[in-house]
């Protein structure tokens, strides 16, 4: 399908949310804006994401996670949440990224700012890859921290996480302190590997000038009481002291270079070959109308190479697509959701593409079980509308093929990256890797649509009988019905929006069709760095083979 070929029922909206996602990114990556970023330039310090720029190779992939998150709440004043997280590479390796962004509130931690570094932890726990923390942190917002002090995953687990990196997983982390680094923030750093800091802008202590004159009566200025002097050369908490951001990133980017890489899994990894069709196509591949049917291999022909897919059963239970692939050169088992009326066997009913059946949820556990054995990592497309119901889907055990499906996904100890192109509704969401089951990644385009069903479903399971009743009767349904059917859909698709789900962490990412295919590629390469088992947010060795460091 060539966008020249296409009518208006196959042009418009992913362009147009895609338009609108890049508009809302180039606001948000603006963090709290130039007038802070000047003031930082002023006291010789570079801007958040300068720091980032200038840590990970020239020309390196980059994928940001949770850029979205918050931006809706707080009458948007914490975009991003003020920290800037992602995967990233460093002297030719993967590494996860945790940069504060003292442009935002002096950098402070909001709930969501905990939910994003936790996130990112998870992600240098699960590939055990190294992370490394640009602290710059006035800590705790202190109106909100009913939601950042208590709680299981409140900021304790942040260090929670940092043991068990150090302790038994061995997870390189590293820290620097590239400005304020006050109270119980200043246990990130201690309890990473080494820690650098910048003479003259650096501070980490447990109380900063003001509460220390407070507590104990004493007057002290900040450099004496926690700068990087203090801390390389009394203390001894710190390891290394730079003069500049910019020289600290390098003596960074150095250690992270001598760091020795652990065996992962060693897949056979090809050329990369481009893919049948140009991933702009994708535009005009996807309907305007989000109900409306589509091709999706040829979806599949603008992201894998050469746009070629070994499909799996083919002939059976159509409506799901099964198959091996390579993503520039990378192996890959791809789960997808036909759209559309699917032609069955001969002298059967069609079937609704994006439904799971009983034969289609039993052909996807037996290849997902095979890939497993196989290790070979999980690719699942969603555009899902949830399982078949009623009583021939019922007796045919759609209940149990369906538990079998969503225990093959959960119990994979493969990779699993997730893709979310159009609908992720209801119990199929769940089966295809939602992100309740720990999936390595869950990404989505702007055009992901994420919920237990959509709006006109809903309205109808909730005033279906009132609505039937006054259709009967030829009458306008009650004022009170009226108003709250207008309400759920108004609500429903509030709900809908992509963006709405990234900004409440639902999706890592949200990321446009163009770079759609080089960074599923480069996640592939990411997750290759742990052979051990992908389940959970990480696995621990045995215990009595986890030396401690």
């Amino acid at each position: 399908m060539s966008s020249s070929s296409t009518d208006e029922s196959h042009a418009g909206r992913l362009r147009a949310l895609t338009d609108e996602f890049r508009e809302l990114a180039r606001r948000l990556e603006g963090g709290g804006g130039a007038t802070r970023v000047a003031r930082m330039h002023a006291k010789g310090q570079l801007a958040p994401r300068e720091r980032v720029e200038r840590l990970r190779d020239t020309g390196s992939v980059w994928v940001e996670l949770g850029l979205l998150m918050a931006y809706d709440q707080y009458d948007g004043q914490a975009p991003g949440a003020g920290v800037i997280t992602g995967i990233g590479v460093v002297e030719g390796r993967e590494v996860v990224i945790v940069a504060n962004d003292a442009t935002v509130k002096a950098g402070s931690w909001w709930p969501e700012t905990i939910r994003k570094i936790l996130r990112a932890q998870e992600v240098a726990m699960r590939q055990r890859i190294p992370i490394i923390y640009l602290v710059d942190s006035a800590g705790v917002n202190l109106p909100y921290q009913g939601g950042v002090f208590p709680g299981q995953y409140g900021a304790a687990r942040i260090f929670y996480y940092n043991s068990i990196m150090r302790r038994y997983l061995h997870v390189p982390q590293v820290s620097a302190v590239m400005g304020s680094c006050v109270a119980g923030g200043a246990y990130l750093p201690a309890l990473s590997d080494v820690i650098f800091m910048v003479d003259g802008t650096s501070f980490m202590g447990l109380g900063g000038p003001n509460l220390v004159k407070g507590a104990t009566g004493q007057t002290v200025d900040g450099e004496s009481l926690g700068g990087a002097r203090t801390h390389t050369e009394i203390s001894a908490v710190a390891h290394y002291r730079a003069a500049t951001d910019t020289e600290c990133l390098e003596r960074i980017r150095e250690y992270v270079s001598r760091l020795p890489r652990l065996d992962g899994l060693r897949h056979v990894v090809r050329d990369a070959l481009p893919p049948k069709r140009d991933p702009s196509e994708l535009y005009d591949i996807l309907p305007q109308d989000h109900r409306m049917s589509y091709d999706m291999p040829h979806l599949l022909e603008c992201l894998l190479d050469g746009g070629v897919l070994d499909e799996f059963q083919p002939d059976v239970a159509r409506e799901m697509i099964c198959g091996h692939a390579h993503l520039e050169g990378w192996p890959v088992a791809v789960i997808t959701n036909r759209r559309g009326l699917v032609k069955g066997a001969p002298g059967t009913r069609p079937k609704f593409g994006g439904i799971v059946y009983t034969e289609s949820a039993e052909k996807v556990a037996y290849f997902i079980e095979t890939a497993s054995r196989e290790r070979i990592p999980l690719l699942f497309i969603q555009d899902v509308s949830g399982f078949m119901v009623g009583p021939e889907a019922e007796h045919s055990g759609i209940i149990r093929a369906g538990a079998r499906f969503v225990e093959a996904m959960a119990t994979a100890v493969v990779p699993k990256i997730v893709l979310t192109v159009n609908h992720a509704s209801g119990a199929g969401y769940y089966a295809m890797a939602g992100q309740g089951f720990d999936p390595d990644f869950i990404l989505s385009w702007p055009t992901g649509r994420m919920a237990v069903m959509e709006g006109e479903s809903a309205v109808m399971a909730v005033h279906g009988p009132e609505l039937a009743k006054a259709q009967e009767a030829g009458e306008d349904p009650p004022a009170g019905v009226q108003e709250s059917v207008a309400s759920m859909r108004v609500d429903y698709e509030h709900q809908l929006d992509a963006k709405y789900a990234a900004a409440r962490g639902y999706v890592d990412a949200i990321i446009t069709p163009e770079e759609t295919r080089d960074q599923l590629a480069f996640l592939l390469r990411t997750v290759s760095n742990y052979a051990g088992p992908h389940l959970g947010p990480f696995v621990l060795p045995p215990l009595d083979s986890a030396s401690p460091r």
